[in-house]
């Protein structure tokens, strides 16, 4: 078993590694030349289209709402978990790393965003399909159906087998137990193996309100996106300027920290690399990783909005990466650095990083200060869990012709695999569910840069519109 872990491990240094960090900046770059700063000469339209309706817009759910449930998927554990992480392994200027990596993923989300609604299909009952598969088999023709399949595999597999069932669920009980049962006082033996009670009454209510929201299919997965979202938004950010509030006069020293790091080319830890290139990797991965720029996930959800304009959608997909790295992942970094949660000497690690920094920074006891990180970290884990369903779902769809049968066994197949979640261990399963991840990126980026060229039309055609 070591062996195969050795070499799954070994598959997923390669594939998540320098190769589609690489290939996912370049696209980054090229798409940022090509629409002349589009993400930033065009972003207050697009967060006016966000929340604004289009008329006569044909699809299932507002602009809004499928903003809302990509935003679901890539709100997570990354944001307060993967965060921290970074910063500590790759020091303060990983957060600039991650700024850049999203400032140049936000001309790919919008790229995303324009193909998915261009080349999606709405069937006469007005249900919708779209997404990566569809743009590569429509957009660049039959005889790539292949990639488009392979997309959607790696897709289904990365919905049911990693970042929206096990490690979900398991985050979410991990933070439950660790609030209400640290020590394991009170436990059950299942499978051979103790459990305490939190684990398991978490892992029974989770996959039962999952069950809820899924079987209701987009328009409700939509509608509690819609408000669990800008909720828990707004709850977590406005616990963190209550911190950088009350740490104001430790930001200037922060920010400086961050620039100084970020391009420290001085020797790091070992001997073995600059600080600046362990910053670079840390901070440009999580970047990656915690907005999905480039994964192909999100346009799926684009696909679905009430729209006629693909680039319309295209800017309120763009949004998503601001919102979720520029906004809620600077929230994090910040403030740990303010409360020094990230110091050597502490020696934590991922989430204990940003409970340090809630409980030193907040004017709260360390209890309430906890119990407001975990239930940010509860609901923002279980929208993620409902939204890989949906995308999941969809390659699952695509792939069986539209077998309405299929997918709702799919369904109740996920709510099971939630609710087994918090009980697989075998790190083989989480490996295995990063490779898929990275895996699915790859075809997607290969058909944004064919389809780059429809992109910049549809751009200047829809802005040139816009001026007569």
């Amino acid at each position: 078993m070591s062996d195969l872990n050795e070499i799954l491990e070994n598959i997923n240094d390669f594939v998540s590694g320098a190769p589609l960090v690489v290939m996912i900046l370049a696209v980054g770059i090229y798409l940022t030349i090509r629409l002349g700063l589009l993400q930033i000469f065009k972003l207050p339209s697009a967060f006016k289209y966000a929340v604004s309706k289009e008329e006569n817009g044909k699809g299932e759910v507002t602009s809004f709402g499928a903003l809302c449930t990509a935003l679901s998927a890539t709100i997570g554990t990354g944001n307060i978990v993967g965060v921290a992480t970074a910063v500590v392994a790759g020091g303060p200027g990983a957060l600039l790393w991650m700024w850049i990596a999203a400032f140049l993923g936000m001309s790919t989300k919008y790229a995303e965003g324009v193909l998915a609604v261009k080349y999606r299909k709405i069937c006469d009952d007005g249900h919708i399909l779209g997404g990566p598969f569809y743009y590569i088999e429509n957009g660049m023709g039959k005889k790539y159906k292949w990639l488009a399949k392979i997309f959607a595999v790696f897709c289904l597999c990365v919905g049911i087998m990693g970042i929206g069932t096990f490690t979900q669920v398991n985050g979410i009980a991990n933070a439950v137990n660790g609030f209400f049962d640290p020590s394991d006082s009170y436990t059950i033996s299942l499978f051979g193996t103790e459990y305490s009670y939190t684990i398991i009454l978490t892992s029974v209510v989770v996959a039962f309100f999952a069950g809820l929201v899924i079987i209701g299919g987009i328009k409700r997965i939509a509608k509690f996106s819609e408000v669990v979202i800008p909720v828990m938004a707004v709850a977590y950010f406005s616990s963190c300027l209550i911190i950088l509030f009350l740490n104001g006069e430790k930001i200037p020293g922060a920010i400086g920290d961050i620039l100084e790091n970020a391009f420290d080319i001085k020797a790091a830890a070992g001997g073995v690399a600059g600080a600046m290139f362990i910053a670079m990797q840390k901070g440009i991965a999580r970047g990656i990783f915690s907005n999905e720029a480039g994964l192909g996930s999100a346009p799926i959800a684009a696909a679905a909005a009430k729209t006629n304009e693909p680039v319309r959608q295209g800017l309120v997909s763009m949004t998503g990466t601001f919102i979720d790295t520029i906004i809620i992942c600077t929230m994090t970094g910040l403030c740990i650095l303010v409360t020094n949660a990230n110091s050597p000497e502490l020696a934590l690690e991922g989430v204990d990083v940003t409970m340090r920094a809630f409980e030193t920074g907040l004017p709260f006891s360390g209890d309430v200060s906890s119990f407001i990180l975990m239930l940010c970290l509860v609901f923002f884990a279980f929208t993620t869990i409902i939204g890989w369903n949906y995308y999941s779902e969809k390659c699952l769809e695509y792939l069986s012709g539209g077998n309405r049968s299929i997918v709702t066994f799919y369904r109740y197949l996920y709510i099971f695999a939630v609710f087994i979640g918090p009980f697989m261990t075998v790190s083989a399963v989480w490996t295995i569910a990063d490779i898929f991840n990275a895996l699915m990126a790859f075809p997607n980026l290969i058909a944004i840069i064919c389809l780059s060229n429809v992109v910049t039309k549809e751009t200047k055609k829809y802005f040139r519109g816009k001026k007569q």
